[in-house]
């Protein structure tokens, strides 16, 4: 579980956690001023507890604002919420490395859709989405440049591409000329065609000329890293989307031929049982599946698209093409499955696939074209002026040098460490600051990479124009400011609680025993009962089974004996469920008197045979039995002694005016 997750768990799912807020004011408005909550010497402002409060929510509408318990809840759970964020301060939880390492990925993600970078790739986000709707078939044609190549290289190289180009539209065949010409290593075995495609799995430079192209097409030669491909469309379709399906599931141990044997044998049976026209999917996937999440839903399935499956159950769900129609068993690692298509859909709106799309091309070679935009207007935005004479002679060593050290050696033998490369908000950055980023990212630091020295100057200034728009950010955005907030305070509440609370309990095995014998009534078993139950699969087996089970008594060994007589041959005749139970709540057992030892009763249709052994009576668990539920509510506990000691320890006073401003906000009339 992450602890994203849990924090939001322990507080902000509370109040709620959807994004969107009604609007808070600045607090900078002389009306927000005022604090709402004083703890020890920090003050709390109001603006904090309604962006946690309004998530979900919309006070404009009655219906969404909160009874006056509700809101006395959530103030009392903010109150608590900050008294742990101040303790965990108070601790220097906010200076250990783990902690600034933790929030600056945090804060990496969360900067992400304020950027002015987001904006620009609204674009090519929907450009990218189009595309999706259909998938396209192509062939190329690949030429490389030799290493090293000179000008004359590359223009030779182009020149080809134009006539094989010029030749494949004369009437050459084109799989042919790419066998025979193309580089692409793949060319020997598929004679340069790649198959269908989408959007976002070729480089943009060669998506964009395939997308471009109507059928039967050949494109000029396109250059990208690998190259010069010319490409011909073959075809293109609508995208098959995403597909429900159902299936129902026996599973195998890995290395055990017995196992194998008995599941393919089983599956088999279950196959032959589906052909009947009396058979419903529902009932056999129910009896029979040993998928335990889905086979009391028809093996139902989440919406699954391409390459979001394993491959063997991917290939062939879609390869069924009626929906209903039941595939031959399939082998994958999990064991052996049955598949039903269910449903089809056309690939989800661009709002669903906004996020995964923009993750995408943050990873595509587009996102530098992008960032070239970003770059231009961050240095209009923040007043950048270079200065060109010290960029070109720093960036001259740079280029001099494969070594971090031997550039500071350049630096201090040139007495250059003061001057100015450029500015940026009216604040001078020098080459001595360039040193400090470098030192900083040495680590990162890697020949021949984007990260190698050469390539320093570049970062430098990508990163300072990122940090002057972070600033702005922070000190302008408001609902940016919260947001970082929120997530700064999650984290070391969830240090605080994860060493004082969670971890805690789970290693204090004394504390553990302590609590549960103080409070032992607590965890009581029900009178139990030992029982073995008998569910046929089908009405004709009732009469062997009956009397089989005639005047026997329950015994341990009896479900053994049962299977090695009747499912060795048939392992469809009937399933089985053995075990102590507290009888009273059981689907089952509570339907019978369990003072006869044998019963035969039917529920939802099924014919079941039950027997009866020894009863237990009510008794306290033992420990064992129980610790799960004593470490939680042992959890519990601590975290009340935490909240007492905190409430002790600190001085909290309500600004009852600003509270009552919010109340008469969030509160029905």
């Amino acid at each position: 579980m992450s602890k994203n997750f849990i924090w939001y768990f322990l507080f902000a799912a509370v109040l709620g956690c959807s994004p969107k807020t009604t609007p808070i004011k600045e607090a900078s408005d002389p009306e927000m001023s005022v604090p709402l909550l004083t703890i020890g010497n920090e003050n709390i402002f109001a603006d904090e507890f309604l962006h946690l409060l309004t998530k979900n929510r919309q006070f404009q509408d009655k219906e969404d604002k909160l009874n006056p318990e509700e809101f006395d809840e959530n103030l009392e759970l903010f109150i608590n919420y900050k008294l742990k964020v101040k303790e965990a301060e108070n601790m220097g939880l906010d200076t250990l490395e783990e902690f600034r390492r933790e929030f600056e990925v945090f804060k990496e993600d969360l900067i992400q859709p304020y950027l002015i970078k987001n904006s620009l790739q609204q674009g090519e986000l929907i450009k990218a989405y189009n595309r999706m709707k259909e998938v396209v078939k192509a062939s190329h044609i690949l030429l490389q440049f030799p290493n090293n190549a000179s000008r004359e290289d590359t223009v030779a190289v182009f020149r080809m591409a134009q006539k094989l180009k010029e030749e494949a539209e004369a009437g050459a065949d084109f799989n042919q000329l790419a066998l025979e010409h193309s580089e692409d290593p793949s060319a020997k075995d598929n004679k340069g065609s790649l198959g269908y495609f989408t959007a976002l799995q070729m480089v943009h430079q060669f998506e964009d000329a395939a997308f471009g192209l109507d059928v039967g097409d050949i494109s000029d030669p396109i250059l990208t890293n690998f190259g010069y491909h010319i490409i011909k469309l073959e075809d293109r379709k609508p995208n098959p989307g995403e597909i429900k399906v159902s299936h129902i599931l026996v599973r195998t141990q890995p290395g055990d031929p017995v196992s194998e044997e008995r599941a393919l044998r089983k599956v088999g049976d279950i196959y032959t049982e589906l052909q009947k026209p009396e058979s419903l999917w529902e009932e056999v996937c129910k009896m029979y599946s040993e998928d335990l999440g889905s086979k009391n839903s028809g093996g139902a399935l989440p919406w699954i698209g391409l390459g979001s499956v394993i491959p063997e159950f991917e290939r062939v769900a879609f390869s069924i093409s009626e929906v209903g129609e039941i595939s031959p068993p399939v082998k994958t690692p999990y064991g052996y499955h049955i598949i039903r298509l269910d449903e089809q859909r056309p690939i989800p709106s661009y709002e669903e696939m906004e996020a995964s799309i923009k993750s995408r091309i943050l990873r595509d070679s587009r996102s530098s074209l992008i960032q070239s935009q970003v770059t231009a207007i961050q240095k209009s935005r923040y007043g950048f002026q270079e200065n060109g004479t010290a960029l070109l002679k720093v960036q001259k060593l740079l280029d001099e040098t494969n070594s971090l050290e031997k550039f500071k050696e350049d630096v201090m033998s040139n007495t250059i460490q003061e001057d100015v490369l450029f500015m940026v908000e009216d604040q001078d950055i020098t080459v001595k600051d360039l040193l400090v980023f470098m030192e900083n990212e040495k680590n990162k630091v890697s020949i021949g990479s984007r990260n190698s020295v050469a390539n320093s100057l570049d970062r430098f200034i990508e990163y300072t124009l990122n940090t002057a728009e972070e600033r702005d950010l922070l000190a302008n955005n408001k609902e940016y400011s919260l947001l970082l907030r929120e997530y700064r305070d999650g984290i070391l509440l969830f240090s605080l609680m994860n060493e004082q609370v969670w971890q805690r309990a789970l290693m204090d095995s004394i504390g553990q025993v302590n609590f549960y014998e103080e409070n032992k009534n607590q965890y009581l078993w029900n009178e139990r009962v030992e029982a073995l139950i008998v569910t046929l699969g089908k009405e004709t087996y009732a009469e062997s089974v009956r009397r089989f089970l005639t005047n026997k008594k329950y015994k341990k060994d009896l479900a053994d004996r049962l299977e090695n007589t009747f499912l060795l041959d048939n392992s469809l005749m009937f399933t089985m469920d053995e075990g102590l139970y507290e009888w009273e709540d059981h689907p089952v057992l509570s339907k019978v008197e369990i003072n006869k030892d044998f019963h035969e009763i039917k529920i939802n249709g099924k014919s079941s045979f039950i027997l009866i052994g020894e009863r237990v009576p009510p008794q306290a668990k033992k420990f064992e039995e129980t610790r799960g539920k004593v470490i939680q509510d042992y959890q519990q506990f601590l975290d009340k002694i935490l909240i007492q000691k905190l409430k002790a320890n600190y001085i909290i006073r309500i600004d009852e005016d600003e509270k009552k401003k919010i109340y008469q906000l969030a509160v029905k009339d």
